[in-house]
């Protein structure tokens, strides 16, 4: 069923067509028919297969049809989500579906001047989409209030509970006095994280589990090859090279290595940006500004960009590291290949990753493809010239030779002497 045809507003269904939404996604599908009657509802599925849509055309359309005007007396719902980007990122997808409507969306994030932020929620917002940092601070100083809040979300839900944010929750829902809808929404999730998600919805949530025999979309095609830990950046910087018009995020492990990738690629040549937790939000969000607008081509980033980077152009990732934690491969590579577009993820195993390779291929409960290097090909990527050979066997040789002339007869002229 196409979006025109669903029972939603149409100031909303503009907005979608705009966008390019014609016919949901299987998780769109799935979500926003229980979400519209106000279940609670554990959600799973791929990245790039349209979860924040799946919350927000619903959400956004309910508190358009209940608002009389676009006065807004207070919050309605909290989008909770673990980094400063998804935050960013989700409010710039809540102000395009909300566009024309009567509903207030405003992202809230730490890392800047506050006052500007204080001033937004003054004038009235209906939908919050926060970190918790800044939430709680906003909260205890009495800018931030709750008991308006009809519905909560939790995005990335796997993570905020990873991080330990679950007393953090638990501390918002008991601030919720009204009756309220929980969404969790997630590309991951393991049974410890499944039984806290469990512990704070109502019993009759809806579980809705979208491919859940691989976590990777269909749509990228992911591949490992084994290099050594001393030779990635050669290797980085052949496929940089041979593939100039691209769009390309390398991930790594930390900060320190993110700034000695960048440093290696400049001394060839190849101008790249970096994005981590060092950098403050403004650095962050410039880093930001100028991938999305092509002005660099080449980010290079730490885990905490991996579920906070949707852009759907994004040709190549790499795994320039192979992630700590086997779930990280999953939103990594799930930074291409998203919505209708194709996608190619690439990792470089070195002999000392070769466990965690392991760990992430039982985690997808499938073996990655080995992408086979010859011994030619890889010495040309090093850019080392042949080996010389060493004395022994310029030895060995001589005497090889010296064997075969002696095994040769001398000829004979002919005469007697």
């Amino acid at each position: 069923m196409k979006f025109e045809k669903y029972p939603i507003s149409e100031e909303v269904k503009r907005n979608l067509l705009q966008l390019g939404f014609k016919r949901p996604t299987d998780i769109q599908f799935k979500s926003i028919p229980s979400i519209m009657k106000g279940e609670d509802v554990l959600a799973i599925a791929q990245t790039g297969t349209g979860k924040t849509a799946a919350f927000a055309i619903p959400l956004i359309d309910r508190i358009h049809r209940d608002k009389n005007s676009k006065r807004s007396p207070g919050i309605k719902c909290m989008v909770m989500v673990p980094t400063r980007e998804l935050a960013l990122q989700i409010g710039d997808v809540f102000a395009s579906i909300s566009k024309h409507t009567k509903v207030k969306t405003f992202p809230l994030v730490g890392g800047v001047e506050q006052d500007a932020q204080i001033k937004k929620l003054q004038d009235g917002i209906d939908i919050l989409i926060t970190t918790p940092g800044r939430m709680f601070d906003l909260i205890h100083q009495g800018y931030i209030q709750l008991d308006r809040i009809d519905t909560l979300v939790l995005d990335e839900a796997d993570h905020m509970l990873d991080l330990g944010f679950i007393e953090d929750i638990k501390a918002v829902k008991r601030k919720l006095t009204r009756k309220h809808q929980t969404l969790f929404f997630s590309a991951t999730i393991n049974q410890e994280i499944k039984k806290l998600a469990f512990s704070q919805v109502k019993s009759s949530a809806i579980r809705i589990q979208i491919s859940p025999e691989d976590p990777v979309s269909k749509n990228v095609s992911h591949a490992v090859m084994f290099v050594e830990m001393d030779d990635k950046r050669f290797f980085l910087e052949r496929f940089v090279k041979e593939n100039p018009d691209s769009r390309i995020i390398v991930f790594v492990r930390t900060r320190v290595r993110a700034e000695r990738v960048a440093k290696a690629l400049a001394r060839v040549d190849i101008p790249s940006m970096t994005i981590h937790g060092e950098k403050d939000q403004d650095e962050r969000s410039a880093v930001m500004k100028k991938f999305k607008e092509c002005e660099c081509n080449l980010l290079i980033a730490t885990d905490i960009s991996a579920r906070g980077i949707d852009i759907p152009d994004v040709n190549y990732v790499i795994n320039y590291d192979l992630p700590e934690k086997p779930e990280n491969y999953v939103h990594r590579v799930g930074r291409t290949g998203r919505g209708v577009n194709k996608g190619v993820a690439i990792s470089f195993c070195s002999e000392e990753e070769k466990e965690r390779l392991e760990e992430i291929q039982q985690f997808l409960n499938k073996e990655i493809e080995v992408m086979k290097i010859g011994k030619k090909d890889y010495v040309h990527t090093l850019g080392l010239p042949k080996k010389e050979p060493d004395v022994q066997s310029l030895i060995a040789d001589h005497e090889a030779w010296l064997k075969t002339k002696k095994r040769k007869k001398p000829k004979s002229n002919g005469t007697r002497r």
